[in-house]
């Protein structure tokens, strides 16, 4: 049997492609979701099948989904791609048509409506104490490696373990710098541009990390699970799932249920939190998850329908994630990261990811979780760039499964770190 590259033969990935790329550098390429989608598979296929076939990168560093995501962030470094196509590319993923927030709504309601529910009520009650296990370690090991270096434990907790543990830019970096700024009286830019460096190099380290995480698991089973649960308990409480059988159109509901769980996320956040507590903006993905759990906890959706939303998050899993990939790559600005790396800057943003992964997968182990999934999840997804560092770390990792406990690190654990900058801001400062 031949083998099939996303279904595609070799001879027709490569005309497809190739016809894709002339009509890039050409510039007749339509700049709509349609050529963008397009251009984006044809990249990312292509550096998926490279990446999967390079030794030691396909076993420790993450494979293809890594490869694709630094691949096209080396190709638009060095401008591979025209300008253009690459704003394209940004333009799908993000803003206006925001591809990944489909993407992560998708995996949302997907992996906690497939979760079991005593499961998921379990772990949920011990992730926040993961979480905090890992700013723990992050602090603890950033401020040894402050010694080394010479910046104090004030300055290392404020302008290195803050950022990068602070649930990503949009919703850490950028509100701690507007907090900074308010505190202090000093222009939220000043601390916002060397907040984006730090996260930067981190939110590299805990990619990679996240592939060394999965090859350590595959490596030492009693470390880690199924990649779908956090909880130890897990294979006894789930050994007798439910099975539904679902049709074409369960898809259509499943998909219209997810995006309307988010769009009342976002009439809370918006409605209802921000009015009350403006200082803690919170992402309409936290308020979603807890919908979502909520739901799922009482039984309020029917087994047909929380299958259904289960295949598609499988889908989107398995074959749309590679244009994530592309597009977080696509985003990754390589000329701030060489601008932010130096000697001080590249050790301590690796001790504070080190140290976010002792601390939560520690803590995670205490409260019943397997210590890699803990370690990924908690740890990780606390020191990255928020939506797209999660998809790029539980990509390398190989657990999508888990983009729910992902996305509570990013925003609800973000949330976390803003009350406690707002705190440290007034004390150390």
């Amino acid at each position: 049997m031949k083998k099939k590259y996303f279904g595609l033969n070799l001879p027709m990935l490569l005309v497809l492609s190739a016809i894709v790329f002339i009509a890039t550098y050409l510039g007749v390429l339509s700049k709509d979701l349609a050529g963008g989608v397009a251009l984006m598979f044809a990249i990312g296929i292509i550096l998926y099948e490279i990446g999967e076939r390079i030794p030691i990168w396909n076993t420790y560093i993450g494979g293809g989904l890594v490869f694709a995501f630094l691949g096209t962030a080396i190709l638009v470094f060095y401008n591979f791609i025209p300008e253009d196509y690459v704003e394209l590319i940004k333009s799908v993923n993000s803003k206006p048509m925001g591809l990944l927030n489909f993407f992560i709504i998708m995996l949302i309601t997907g992996s906690l409506l497939g979760l079991d529910r005593q499961l998921m009520l379990k772990s949920f009650a011990g992730y926040i104490p993961a979480i905090l296990g890992g700013v723990l370690g992050a602090s603890i090991l950033g401020i040894l490696g402050g010694f080394i270096f010479g910046v104090s434990p004030a300055d290392t907790v404020l302008k290195y373990v803050l950022p990068v543990m602070g649930g990503g830019n949009g919703a850490g970096a950028v509100p701690l710098s507007q907090i900074y700024q308010r505190v202090t009286g000093d222009d939220a830019a000043n601390y916002y541009g060397f907040a984006i460096s730090i996260l930067t190099i981190a939110n590299i380290f805990a990619i990679i990390a996240g592939g060394i995480l999965n090859r350590i698991g595959e490596s030492n089973p009693k470390l880690t699970g199924d990649k779908k649960t956090l909880m130890r308990s897990a294979p006894e409480i789930g050994k007798e799932e439910e099975k539904f059988t679902t049709q074409i159109k369960d898809y259509a509901g499943a998909i219209l249920m997810g995006l309307t769980f988010y769009q009342l996320g976002n009439l809370i956040a918006d409605k209802i939190w921000d009015p009350l507590v403006p200082s803690v903006p919170i992402h309409p993905f936290a308020f979603m998850i807890i919908l979502v759990a909520f739901a799922n906890g009482f039984g309020i959706i029917p087994g047909q329908l929380r299958q259904a939303a289960k295949e598609v998050q499988t889908f989107f899993t398995k074959n749309i994630v590679i244009l994530i990939m592309v597009g977080v790559g696509a985003e990754t600005d390589l000329f701030e990261l060489r601008a932010a790396i130096t000697l001080g800057n590249v050790v301590m943003a690796l001790l504070i990811v080190i140290g976010a992964i002792i601390g939560s997968g520690l803590i995670g182990h205490l409260v019943g979780f397997f210590f890699v999934d803990s370690a990924i999840t908690a740890g990780l997804c606390m020191a990255n760039r928020g939506g797209s560092g999660d998809l790029a770390v539980l990509g390398a990792a190989d657990r999508m499964d888990l983009i729910s406990y992902a996305q509570l690190s990013s925003r609800l654990g973000g949330g976390i770190i803003l009350v406690i900058g707002s705190i440290l801001f007034g004390t150390l400062m």
